[in-house]
């Protein structure tokens, strides 16, 4: 009675574990985790708007290439032989009317002022496009280190169960020998200890992997978290052995730095824009249409229904409170300090480029520490138990090997998983995360 029943306990705890993990389980891998945090994550759809609209920009900047053409209905009612005293209106003479046309206005030319500020607003939308694959760069790299951490989360829970399950086993063996007076109790209160350990090891690490979870799924930029099961990927190769030649090629490749050299173009083809306000602008007004309507009786003469006309305007500042000369004085600044900024830019990705290296390159050589640590202490702990079988080792030298070997091993699964999210900052710092 008692083994059917505990056969359909183990066979609903089955049943319901394979029915949860069905249910909230997301089976991905770090390629699948790239892919979806590209798509989804905000930060990238918000750069890709910001791109879209400073291209808008550069359409703006060149409209005064093409002429302007507006449509213009006028109707008017006046007192007859009544004339303007004062105002802005064009007509001195009021009567009644109506009258529909266009208006056609041309830049000829203004010396340069609109090619600089169209190719400000160019550089402009480029830096804006460098911007949004500085975003991609930025968000993969941390759903990387975030997939990494939650799959070093997964790992360390599966080392605190088989630690569980292994003191476990010890400590029904001594507490066996010990109702048969083969061990004294003080041994039994040790590996009792030593369990313990191992369960709040477990409860650490189970809480460490939901912290992960809840990262990976903000770096996803996913709305409801999930229950991830993640592939365990390849070791990266070792770093190269030099940083100093990696430097220039983050230069080449990294974006941040392409779209600084961007802005700096823009900045100073704007200030050649403001320089050029002081020169002459040159335009063509054209008007013609017909007025259906037009009271002449008390006119001297007949007003003909069609009109029409053009002129060329040639607009020269003189003198506006040094108004033009404070604006280029203003973007010259502007210039030196888009300068300024490109080199702090350069500078701090040298200095990131060489920390990024050495991170990685002491990450590598801890892995083959840890991994014979973990050999060593694996070792230590068959000799130990053996000893201790035969009655040669006590208690404590036993619990202790125990516990170097789950230290171990937990250091070795940190010192993988660390040279993989250092080699990826590596290959952020870069330009090579893509």
């Amino acid at each position: 009675m008692n083994r059917r029943y505990l056969a359909v306990l183990l066979a609903a705890a089955w049943a319901a574990s394979v029915w949860g993990q069905n249910a909230g389980t997301v089976r991905l891998s770090l390629a699948d985790a790239e892919a979806q945090a590209l798509k989804n994550h905000p930060q990238i759809l918000a750069a890709q708007n910001e791109a879209s609209a400073l291209g808008q920009e550069v359409v703006q900047a060149r409209a005064p290439y093409y002429p302007t053409i507006a449509g213009e209905l006028t109707g008017s009612g006046a007192n007859q032989d009544g004339r303007i005293g004062a105002g802005a209106l064009a007509a001195s003479r009021l009567f009644n009317r109506y009258g529909n046309g266009i208006t056609v206005s041309q830049l000829i030319s203004d010396f340069g002022r609109t090619p600089n500020l169209v190719a400000t607003a160019r550089n402009r939308a480029g830096a804006s496009q460098q911007t949004y694959q500085a975003t991609r760069f930025d968000v993969l790299l941390r759903v990387t280190q975030a997939y990494f951490d939650a799959l070093r989360a997964q790992q360390t829970i599966r080392v605190a169960r088989q630690t569980v399950a292994a003191r476990q086993t010890v400590v029904d063996q001594i507490t066996a020998l010990a109702n048969n007076n083969l061990r004294s109790q003080l041994d039994v209160t040790f590996v009792d200890v030593n369990l313990a350990q191992a369960k709040l090891l477990l409860i650490q690490a189970q809480d460490q992997q939901q912290e992960a979870f809840a990262e990976l799924t903000r770096a996803l930029g996913a709305q409801q978290n999930a229950n991830y099961v993640l592939t365990d990927e390849p070791l990266p190769p070792s770093p190269p052995p030099d940083p100093e030649a990696l430097i220039a090629q983050a230069f080449n490749s990294r974006p941040e730095l392409a779209g600084l050299r961007l802005e700096r173009e823009a900045a100073y083809r704007f200030e050649r824009a403001e320089r050029d306000l002081k020169l002459p602008t040159v335009s063509l007004v054209a008007v013609g249409g017909y007025i259906p309507f037009i009271e002449q009786i008390t006119l001297p003469r007949v007003i003909p229904n069609e009109y029409g006309g053009a002129a060329v305007d040639v607009h020269i500042p003189v003198f506006n409170g040094h108004l033009f000369t404070a604006r280029h004085e203003e973007a010259h600044y502007r210039a030196l300090e888009a300068d300024q900024k490109l080199r702090d830019a350069e500078q701090t990705i040298a200095r990131d480029v060489r920390t990024a290296w050495a991170s990685a390159s002491t990450a590598y050589q801890r892995m083959d520490v840890t991994a014979q640590m973990f050999r060593s202490a694996t070792l230590s702990e068959q000799l130990a138990h053996g000893r201790y079988d035969l009655g040669l080792a006590s208690i404590v030298e036993l619990t202790q090997a125990q516990l170097n070997v789950t230290q171990a091993d937990i250091e070795n699964l940190n010192a993988k998983f660390d040279y993989e999210s250092h080699y990826a900052a590596l290959q952020y710092t870069l330009g090579l995360l893509k």
